[in-house]
C-alpha cells in the first residue's frame, strides 16, 4: 500500500476519526509489532524443521497472503467503468485508474505470450528481476503508507519536510537492500526458470551503504524533535510499521533463512488491517448498515455491514485460490508449451509475477491524494 495522503487534507473531512484500526493491541500486532516477537523466535527453530515452517507458510497464503493481493483487485476494479469515464474523478486519477487498470496488464501479459510462445526462458526470467524489484518498492512505501494512516488516526501529524525525511529514507533503505541481494545473488531459479540480477560495482553498494545510514540518523532524529513537538507522544503502532518494512521486512530479509518465508505473510497482514477497516467503513455507510441479517441463523454476526465485510473476505479468499491456483492449473492442463525448456510449472510462474508485479501499480493508484472514495471512509 503507497499511500499518498496528505494528512492534514484528509484528517478535516473525518469530524471525530478514531485513533486505532481495531485497537491499540491489534494495530500493533498487524502493522508490524509481530515481526518483532516472531523474529528473535525463528533463531531459535533448528535449520532442519524449515520444511515444516515452509508447509506452514503455504497454509498460511490462503488465508493472509492470497487475500491480500485479492482485496486489492476487490476494490480497484469496483466501478470501474465510473473510474476510467472519469465520473467523480479528477483527469489525473481517471488516467492512472486506466493506466494501471488496463494498460499494464494489456503490457504484461503480451510479454508473458512472447516469452512463452517463443520458449524464451532468459527473457521470461527478466521478469523475476522485475518482481523482486518492485516488491521491495512496494513494501517500504506501504511501510511508509502505514505510518501516515496512524499519524491521521492519532492526530499527530508530520509537515511536508518530515514527510521527504521519510521518503528518502525509504527510498535509500530499499536502493540499498536491493543491491545487497543482487551481490549476493547473481543467478537463481524460480519456478523453474533461471534469472539473472544485475552486478552492481562495489562502489555504489558502499555508497548506498553509506546514504542509508546516513538518512537513517537524520530520520531517528527526526523522529525524536517531533515526539518533542507532540508532548511526548508519536503514532508509536506507524513507527513500528515504519520500522519493520524497512528494517526486518527489506534490509534484514536474508538474516535466517525461515524468516524469509514469513516475512510475506507479516506484509500481507499489515495491508489486511486498513483494506478491512476500509471496507468496513464502506459498509457502515450504506443505509441498511445497522439492520439484522437477512437470516435470523447469521444474527450471531450482529448488524448486517459485519455480514458484508464478511463476504468481502471470503470472496478475497476464493479469488486469490482461483488466481494463483485453479486458474495456473487450468492453463497448464490447457495450454502446450516447451516443458523442456521452460519447466512444468510456467503458468504458476506466470500468474505469480504478473500479479505481484500488478499489485503494486494498482495500490499506487488507489491510495493516492485526492482519491475521494479513501478520502471518504479510510478515516472514519
Amino acid at each position: 500500500m503507497a499511500l499518498h495522503l496528505s494528512a492534514e487534507t484528509v484528517a478535516p473531512r473525518a469530524a471525530t476519526p478514531q485513533k486505532y484500526l481495531f485497537g491499540p493491541v491489534a494495530d500493533f500486532l498487524m502493522l508490524g509489532g509481530s515481526a518483532f516477537l516472531i523474529l528473535p523466535f525463528l533463531f531459535l527453530v533448528p535449520l532442519e524443521y524449515e520444511g515444516a515452517v515452509a508447509a506452514t507458510m503455504v497454509f498460511v497464503a490462503y488465508l493472509i497472503n492470497y487475500p491480500h493481493f485479492a482485496h486489492s483487485y476487490q476494490l480497484f476494479y469496483r466501478n470501474f467503468g465510473r473510474k476510467v469515464s472519469g465520473n467523480g474523478y479528477d483527469r489525473g486519477l481517471q488516467l492512472r485508474y486506466i493506466f494501471a487498470g488496463i494498460i499494464v496488464p494489456v503490457i504484461m501479459g503480451a510479454f508473458f505470450a512472447y516469452g512463452a510462445a517463443a520458449a524464451n526462458a532468459r527473457l521470461l526470467g527478466y521478469a523475476t528481476n522485475a518482481m523482486f524489484f518492485f516488491v521491495g518498492w512496494h513494501y517500504v512505501k506501504q511501510g511508509y503508507g502505514m505510518l501516515m494512516v496512524d499519524a491521521v488516526l492519532k492526530r499527530k501529524f508530520f509537515d511536508d519536510r518530515d514527510k521527504k525525511v521519510l521518503l528518502v529514507n525509504s527510498y535509500a533503505v530499499w536502493i540499498l537492500a536491493w543491491l545487497q541481494t543482487n551481490t549476493a545473488v547473481t543467478q537463481g531459479k524460480y519456478y523453474g526458470l533461471e534469472y539473472y540480477t544485475f552486478a552492481a560495482p562495489s562502489w555504489i553498494t558502499g555508497l548506498a551503504l553509506l546514504t542509508a545510514i546516513a538518512s537513517t540518523a537524520v530520520t531517528v532524529l527526526m523522529l525524536i524533535n517531533r515526539w518533542r513537538t507532540n508532548g511526548g507522544k508519536l503514532p508509536y503502532n506507524g513507527v513500528v510499521a515504519y520500522v519493520a518494512s524497512l528494517y526486518l521486512w527489506i534490509l534484514i530479509a536474508r538474516i535466517n533463512p525461515l524468516w524469509l518465508l514469513v516475512v510475506p505473510a507479516l506484509h500481507s497482514l499489515q495491508y489486511l488491517a486498513v483494506v478491512w477497516r476500509y471496507q468496513t467503513n464502506v459498509e457502515r455507510d450504506d443505509p441498511e448498515a445497522v439492520r439484522d441479517p437477512p437470516l435470523k441463523i447469521l444474527s450471531f454476526l450482529g448488524p448486517l455491514y459485519r455480514l458484508r465485510v464478511l463476504g468481502f473476505i471470503v470472496g478475497g479468499a476464493a479469488l486469490g485460490y482461483l488466481g494463483f491456483w485453479l486458474i495456473p492449473f487450468a492453463l497448464t492442463a490447457l495450454i502446450p508449451y516447451d516443458r523442456e525448456v521452460l519447466g512444468s510449472s510456467l503458468f504458476f510462474f506466470i500468474v505469480l509475477i504478473f500479479i505481484n508485479v500488478h499489485h503494486y501499480f494498482l495500490d499506487n493508484v488507489m491510495w493516492r491524494r485526492g482519491n475521494p472514495e479513501v478520502s471518504k471512509y479510510l478515516f472514519r
